[in-house]
């Protein structure tokens, strides 16, 4: 899966640095203000130093839990995590503060953002798929809690291509069994792409291969029902025209 460059323009629109000055004594001053220790961290992000700007806003929080800074900058620390790619640091962090800010005008956001962490962990389809479910749940949550929101569209969007992913995942499970002919478990895994993934670009291979498997296990009735699913839907398509080549053999 592809990074996502969409998050630092939002963020930014509502956790900007200050602008205020601070004199030479207070930059100095080892008790250093809520807003002095944002604007350092802040600085390290810019910078690309993302460790240094993650502990930089755990600092502000440690330092004062009760400032307006802290809460601003919990989200900032996972948003550091997840430039630095310490995924799971990040995802702890906006679970942290979706627990404790859940009525915070930014917590769609962190929903949001709990999601590409897990989409930017989507294995291959050949491997496993943890990381593809936990982003389509927490895709499928943002659309849920806060489906008038800016990020709801995107979301949407993401799991469309993380459901054609998990076909794509079943769609090689299946071939795997279907080549060392464990027939039955090669068409368990076709059909659960015809039956949950209807809509991804999977589904006519997968009902080629129901298909093909239902000839080998001597299921001719079903092969023909399946064949003709396959003409209604795909009258042009490759697979349509080997499955009538299949069906018509011997």
């Amino acid at each position: 899966m592809k990074k996502y460059i969409y998050i630092l323009p939002i963020l930014a629109m509502f956790l900007l640095p200050s602008c205020a000055s601070h004199s030479e004594d207070e930059m100095l001053d080892e008790d250093k203000s809520a807003e002095t220790l944002y604007n350092e961290a802040y600085n390290y992000l810019e910078k690309t130093a993302y460790q240094k700007a993650a502990e930089g806003f755990d600092k502000v929080e440690m330092e004062h839990p009760y400032s307006k800074w802290a809460t601003k900058s919990k989200l900032m620390a996972a948003y550091s995590y997840y430039k630095d790619e310490k995924y799971d640091d990040a995802i702890a962090a906006l679970d942290r503060y979706i627990r404790l800010h859940p009525g915070n005008k930014d917590v769609a956001y962190a929903y949001y953002m709990r999601g590409i962490c897990f989409y930017d962990q989507i294995a291959p389809s050949q491997k496993e798929q943890s990381a593809t479910k936990d982003a389509k749940e927490s895709f499928m949550q943002v659309i849920s809690m806060f489906p008038n929101s800016e990020y709801a569209a995107d979301a949407k969007s993401k799991i469309a291509l993380i459901e054609d992913h998990l076909a794509g995942h079943e769609m090689s499970v299946g071939r795997y069994y279907l080549k060392n002919k464990e027939y039955i478990s090669a068409l368990n895994r076709f059909s659960m792409v015809t039956d949950n993934y209807q809509d991804t670009a999977q589904l006519e291979e997968a009902i080629y291969r129901e298909i093909e498997v239902y000839k080998i296990l001597g299921l001719a009735t079903e092969a023909q029902r399946k064949e003709e699913i396959l003409r209604q839907n795909y009258p042009d398509g490759k697979w349509t025209k080997r499955a009538s080549k299949l069906i018509r053999k011997d």
